[in-house]
Parts: C-alpha cells; sequence; structure tokens
C-alpha cells in the first residue's frame, strides 16, 4: 500500500460522493464545532474586558449574555430561512451576489474566507489554551502544539467530511454531555445556596478595579463577546455537504447547535458570577482558563474535571474542523465565478476540495506562528469578518423576500414575516458590526479592516485575468480548412542512438519535411570531434535507409552553440525557418527520457523539460511541441487504470444511477 493511500484512504469515485454526504449527527461535529468550541472563548474574551472594572465589572456579563443570546435567536431564526430559501447551498456569498449583487457577494465572500481562517487560529489557541491550563507544563510548546493539532485536522479533513464528522463526534457529545452535567450540577449549587455556592477549589484572587465601569467598557465587552457567535453561519454555508433532504437535515443540524450553544452561554455567564470566576493573562505561566476555573470551582479536580477539560481541549482544537468543511466550499464557489484559481473547484482523491483544505491550513498555519499561538492576541481581529457576512447574508435575505412579495400573490403574509425577520436581523448585525469595529479596531482589527479591500483586490485580478484568456480564446464562425499542408518537422537530436532515431520515425509520419538540428560545442570547445562523427553517422544510418526505399531523407543542420546552450539557438533556427516559409506550421519533435525514479532527476540535465517549456512559451501559435518518449522502465499503465476503474463491488443500484445520468 501506497503512503498516500494509508495517510488519506483510496480514491473514490464520482458514484460515491451521494453516500459521502452527512446527516444531523455527523452534522454537528462536522459544522457545529466552530458555534460550540466558542461557548468557551466568548465568554472569556468579553470577561477579560469586564476584569479591568474588578468585580463591578465581572458583574455585568449577565446582561451583555443577554444582549448575545438576543441576537444570537435572530440570526437562528434568520439563517433557518436562509437554508429554506437556498437548500442548496445558502452560503452568505450565494445570498449576497444573487440579491445584492456581484461586488456584495465578494465582500461577503471575502470577509467569511479571513473569518474562516481566523476561526481555525483561535480554535486552535483556545483549544492549547485549555490543555496548559490542565498541564502547565506544557506551556512553553503552545506554538508547537497549535501547528500539530493543526497538521491532525488538516489530515483528517483531506480523508473526507465523513470521516472527519464520524471521527469528531466522540469529542463533541462527550463535550456536550460533560460540560452539560458540571453546569447543571453548579446551577443546582448556586439555586440551593441562594446565589453564593462555596467553591471546591476556590478561584485565583479577583483583580482590583484599574477603571470604572463605562458605557464604553460594556460595549467592548459585547463586542469581544460576539466572537461566541461566529459559527452559526457555518451550516447554511454547507447546506451542500448534508444527504437528502438537505434542507431538513440542515434544519435539524442549526436547531441543535443554537439550543447547545445558548444553554452554555446562559449557564457560563451565571456560574463565573457565582463563583467569582475572572479571567488570566494567557502569556503568564499557570494560566487558567474560565471554564477550567469554573469546572474546578463546581467539582473539584478529580475524574470528572479532567473529562470535562480533556473534552473542552478536543473542541476546541477539532473546533477548526467547521472552517475545513465550509473554506472550501466557499472557495468552489468562488472559483467556478472566476474569481479564485480554477484548482480551487476541483475535488480531489476523496471527494473533497483538496486545495482549499491545503491552502487554509497553510495561511492558518501563518497566522499562528505570527501570534505565537495566543488566543487573546487573536481574538480583536476575529469577529469583524463573521457579522460583516451576517449583514450582507441577511440584507440579502431581506431583499429576496421583498422580490417574492412582488413576484407572487399568494403568501404575502408569510413573506412579510419573513422579511422582517432577515431585516431586523440585518440591522442587529451591522449595528453590531459598528460595535465591534468601533471598540476592536485600534487592538488589531484594524488588521482585518485592511485585509479585505486587499484580497477583494486579488479576486479581481483574478477575474481578470481568466477574462482575458476567455476573451483571447473566444472563436466565431466555421473552422478554417484551407492551407492545412503537413508542417516542418524538427527534431533536436543530441546523438544518433534509439532516443533520436524513435524521433525520426514519428516525426515521417506527420511530414516528409524533417530537419534534425544538432548543437555542436555544447560540451565546450573540444566537442568538434563529435559533430563530425554524427555527420558521418547521419549519411550512412539515415540517409541511405531513407533513400533506397524512396523516403526524402531527413536533414541534419548543426548549429554551433557558442555559450554552451540549446535553447537559445533552437529559437532562433525555428524562427529563421518560419521566416523563409511563413505560411507553414512547425512542429517540434522532442526525443525524452521519461524518468521512472525519484533519483532519475537527479542523474539528468532536465534539458528537455526546460526547452519544452520555453518553446511553448516564446514559439508562437503556429508552432507545435510533441514529446516522444523512451521509458526507463517498463511502462505498467494497468497500475494506473486498476486506481481508475470501477470497483466490482460497486452496487447495482449506482451503475444503474450512472446510465440514467448518462442518458
Amino acid at each position: 500500500m501506497r503512503l498516500l493511500d494509508l495517510l488519506l484512504g483510496r480514491k473514490l469515485a464520482n458514484y460515491e460522493g451521494e453516500e459521502r454526504k452527512i446527516g444531523a449527527f455527523e452534522g454537528v461535529p462536522a459544522l457545529g464545532l466552530d458555534g460550540l468550541a466558542s461557548s468557551a472563548y466568548g465568554p472569556e474574551a468579553a470577561l477579560v474586558i469586564l476584569g479591568a472594572a474588578g468585580a463591578a465589572g465581572i458583574g455585568r456579563i449577565g446582561p451583555i449574555m443577554i444582549a448575545i443570546l438576543v441576537l444570537l435567536g435572530m440570526l437562528f431564526l434568520s439563517y433557518w430561512q436562509t437554508i429554506a430559501a437556498y437548500p442548496t447551498n445558502g452560503g452568505s456569498y450565494t445570498v449576497a451576489r444573487e440579491n445584492l449583487g456581484a461586488c456584495a457577494g465578494l465582500v461577503a465572500a471575502t470577509a467569511l474566507m479571513i473569518d474562516y481562517v481566523l476561526n481555525v487560529a483561535v480554535g486552535i489557541s483556545a483549544g492549547v489554551g485549555a490543555l496548559t491550563s490542565a498541564l502547565p507544563a506544557l506551556h512553553p510548546y503552545t506554538l508547537q502544539l497549535c501547528l500539530g493539532i493543526l497538521a491532525l485536522i488538516t489530515l483528517v479533513n483531506l480523508r473526507g467530511t465523513l470521516e472527519a464528522g464520524l471521527l469528531f463526534s466522540v469529542p463533541t457529545y462527550l463535550f456536550i454531555a460533560s460540560f452539560g452535567a458540571l453546569l447543571l450540577y453548579g446551577l443546582a449549587n448556586a439555586l440551593t445556596s441562594g446565589g453564593h455556592p462555596a467553591p471546591v477549589v476556590a478561584p485565583p484572587q479577583m483583580p482590583a478595579a484599574s477603571e470604572a465601569v463605562t458605557l464604553w467598557l460594556l460595549l467592548r465587552a459585547f463586542a469581544s463577546g460576539c466572537t461566541a457567535m461566529t459559527g452559526v453561519e457555518a451550516v447554511s454555508n454547507g447546506v451542500g455537504a448534508f444527504r437528502a433532504p438537505s434542507a431538513t437535515h440542515a434544519h435539524r443540524t442549526l436547531a441543535g447547535i443554537v439550543l447547545v450553544l445558548t444553554a452554555l452561554l446562559a449557564a457560563i455567564a451565571y456560574l463565573a458570577t457565582a463563583y467569582s470566576v475572572a479571567p488570566m493573562d494567557q502569556s503568564e505561566p499557570g494560566y487558567q482558563s474560565v471554564l477550567s476555573q469554573l469546572a474546578a470551582a463546581v467539582v473539584g479536580r478529580g475524574s470528572l474535571y479532567f473529562i470535562a477539560i480533556g473534552s473542552l481541549l478536543a473542541v476546541l482544537c477539532l473546533s477548526a474542523n467547521t472552517s475545513f468543511a465550509g473554506f472550501p466550499r466557499l472557495c468552489r464557489q468562488v472559483a467556478q465565478d472566476g474569481y479564485l484559481p480554477r484548482g480551487f473547484a476541483l475535488p480531489g482523491r476523496r471527494l473533497v476540495y483538496s486545495i482549499g483544505i491545503l491552502w487554509l491550513a497553510v495561511t492558518a498555519g501563518g497566522l499562528l506562528t505570527a501570534f505565537g499561538g495566543i488566543t487573546d492576541r487573536l481574538i480583536p481581529l476575529f469577529a469583524v469578518g463573521a457579522f460583516l457576512s451576517f449583514t450582507l447574508s441577511q440584507a440579502g435575505m431581506a431583499v429576496h423576500w421583498k422580490r417574492q412579495l412582488h413576484e407572487q400573490e399568494g403568501g404575502r403574509n408569510g413573506n412579510c414575516g419573513r422579511l422582517a425577520i432577515n431585516a431586523a436581523g440585518g440591522v442587529a448585525t451591522a449595528i453590531s458590526l459598528a460595535v465591534i469595529l468601533a471598540a476592536k479596531f485600534v487592538e488589531g482589527a484594524w488588521i482585518t479592516v485592511l485585509t479585505i479591500p486587499c484580497v477583494l483586490a486579488l479576486l479581481l485580478l483574478i477575474k481578470r485575468y481568466y477574462a482575458q484568456i476567455d476573451h483571447q480564446l473566444i472563436e466565431e464562425g466555421p473552422i478554417a480548412v484551407e492551407d492545412l499542408r503537413p508542417p516542418i518537422v524538427v527534431v533536436p537530436i543530441a546523438d544518433w542512438n534509439r532516443l533520436a532515431e524513435r524521433a525520426i520515425r514519428y516525426a515521417w509520419r506527420l511530414s516528409p519535411d524533417i530537419v534534425a538540428v544538432h548543437m555542436t560545442r555544447v560540451e565546450g570547445p573540444d566537442s568538434e570531434e563529435h559533430a563530425g562523427l554524427l555527420r558521418r553517422r547521419w549519411r550512412n544510418d539515415v540517409e541511405q535507409p531513407a533513400r533506397a526505399v524512396g523516403l526524402s531523407p531527413p536533414r541534419l543542420v548543426q548549429i554551433p552553440s557558442p555559450y554552451r546552450s540549446i535553447t537559445g539557438p533552437l529559437l532562433n533556427f525555428i524562427l529563421e525557418t518560419r521566416r523563409q516559409a511563413p505560411r507553414r506550421a512547425v512542429a517540434v519533435v522532442i526525443p525524452a527520457l521519461v524518468q521512472a525514479h525519484w533519483w532519475d532527476r537527479l542523474l539528468h540535465t532536465g534539458r528537455v523539460r526546460r526547452i519544452r517549456a520555453t518553446l511553448l512559451r516564446h514559439g508562437g501559435p503556429d508552432l507545435a511541441v510533441v514529446t516522444v518518449p523512451w521509458t526507463l522502465a517498463e511502462p505498467r499503465p494497468e497500475a494506473v487504470i486498476a486506481e481508475e476503474e470501477p470497483r466490482h463491488q460497486r452496487p447495482a443500484q449506482q451503475r444503474e444511477r450512472e446510465v440514467e445520468a448518462a442518458k
């Protein structure tokens, strides 16, 4: 078994695509980990701001969390409608493009792509923060742990969305169960003690207040806490990943994610105040996350603590999986519209968009390295892209329902209600975006604000490039059938051997007008003797046998190369040939050794590859380049065909579906 098969699994056929889709059970781990994991760093990000005001500031987490939950409920209703209206793909890019125009769609796509990259970095860094909270000895290795986890998630996603959903379902549902039990126990203790439960392990002492509770402080805390909602849009962006009926499975997944997230956020906010939990500086040794302090305060540092923190670590680290499910699909849509390289639209060996996955891993890895894997340094960059895409998506849906009101007579009341929901969601997210920008701009959000137009400009440049190519390739009218004389065939040779003989024989099949070109002095000034030997062999082994059977013998042209180059003199000869016969096409037949092993590349010069590339780039539109191979190892086409052939175990109904699709 090859290493690639071992790591990624066997190559999948197109007919297996439907089997790779997911249901609601796999959908929560595949598309909901970002939302669930944000319950760990969202409240903590708000508490970091409020902690500057001491206990008085921490006590304000309740009203801020209520505002966040109200906004979360509005987003839930809005995206529920988006999935129903766009059951194949209801992502922000599609909705904004179809209802607000191409520019708005690109802005939404750009914001969402940046948000996906940031989600990977923030999720993994928060997960490693949870790990170093439980095992402080690992704190010096924060960045290395982040990059290792990123590599693992990338590998799992290259194997396929279904595998990722199934593999990550264990820690996901363990996290829900363990923290559900832990928080319920903490709530029971708090209620029975009148709101002041005694902690099993007392949290560190709350720092003294360094500033007063002001409206600006509360707005900044709200802006930081809004990071708890950044994964809500993932389900609508990934509707295409669900099996039929896709909208039903997407609705169930969205409902499950939002309900669990709401319960977690509300419980964490209440218990953090009840147990007097304050955030700590992650960059300092001995750091304890808010959830780690809360869990220890509720149940101590026993087995339940380590089970809960272990599942939290897994969910936080694996929350990047939401981006790995959504980012490649978004890139595929943008690439299909010509704004990204077309490779982003091609599925890989496991029917996932591998280039998008790898690009996401590289950019997130660079971000983690730049910020040292510290969550607090990444949080200010977060949420701007998400809320910008939220706003454009909701505005697009409002336009969609308004259009429906004008086009349809029936269902007017229902469409009015849907319009009101999306319009309210758009206004709320726009206001939240303004607050986030104002509160976080100086702290680092300016980086995201600057990056969005840069990425947008890059997308437009890519679109312009493809438009220029399409303009050059447009052909109108019937095919030209005049002046179809055989080409002049040029065969560059280094010596007379089997490789050169095969190239000349192939050239005879194309045209009787053949010129063999040999560069002299390529190996230095003392190689003239080899040129004379080649001329003699050419007369005896090529010209005489050709005349004997009535063929026009190929001409041998020997050109000195004063600088030991082949490409320049060969290209000059081709241009001179074209000047002498301007209405004749030229074909270059290049004899080439086909390298079979990696060490072959070390033992050969690679001149053929460079010659071919130069001729294709500078030879002009009437030049064709043909490579005649000589394989260094026995060809094994059956090995390649075996990888591509349909499996004999394929069910009969799948074969029938393919036949019907072909019809």
